[in-house]
């Protein structure tokens, strides 16, 4: 699954939120990474992700090139936006890569459980694997993990914390239209 693109540049830039600092990655192919937290948080895990899907690699501060991304953020924050319009490089496994694309189809203001997300990949039995490749979802928000609840209705697990999936679902509750 390695993109073999040696010496990749990877850019990354942190844009403030309602929910606390963001950092953004992409590649040229699109956006690779929206993590909770400050770029100091995140660097590590993000050097060793990148590391393992797309090899050597240069990080280097370029807010320019994700002014796109922190736009849309901007306007979904402010309830402008229900849809984002970004080009994505997510690397994964097959099947991560199946529930990240499932989750892209869990529309604004609604919610799906785990076994739904299962059911939608042709693998209804794999709920738990499920929420291992939600866990691992790369591009929070804009691949939005945080609309998968449990079968109960609960909300469980969340790599932002239960707070921030709570007020992202409310976020979006308000501004249904």
């Amino acid at each position: 699954m390695m993109n073999q693109a040696a010496g990749l540049t990877i850019a990354y830039d942190e844009v403030d939120s309602p929910i606390g600092q963001l950092t953004l990655a992409t590649t040229r192919q699109g956006l690779c990474s929206l993590l909770f937290g400050s770029w100091n948080d995140n660097k590590d895990y993000l050097m060793d992700r990148a590391k393992r899907w797309y090899g050597a690699s240069e990080w280097v501060h370029n807010p320019e090139a994700l002014a796109e991304a922190a736009k849309q953020l901007k306007q979904y924050f402010a309830g402008e936006r229900q849809e984002f319009e970004l080009e994505l490089d997510m690397q994964g496994t097959t099947f991560q890569l199946q529930v990240w694309q499932a989750l892209r189809t869990v529309p604004y203001g609604q919610t799906a459980s785990y076994k739904d997300i299962a059911i939608a990949i042709h693998s209804p039995k794999a709920v738990r694997a499920v929420g291992g490749a939600n866990n691992r979802n790369p591009i929070s928000i804009i691949v939005p993990c945080h609309r998968v609840i449990g079968a109960d209705g609960k909300l469980i697990g969340y790599g932002g914390g239960l707070d921030i999936k709570q007020n992202l679902l409310q976020l979006e509750s308000d501004f249904i239209y």
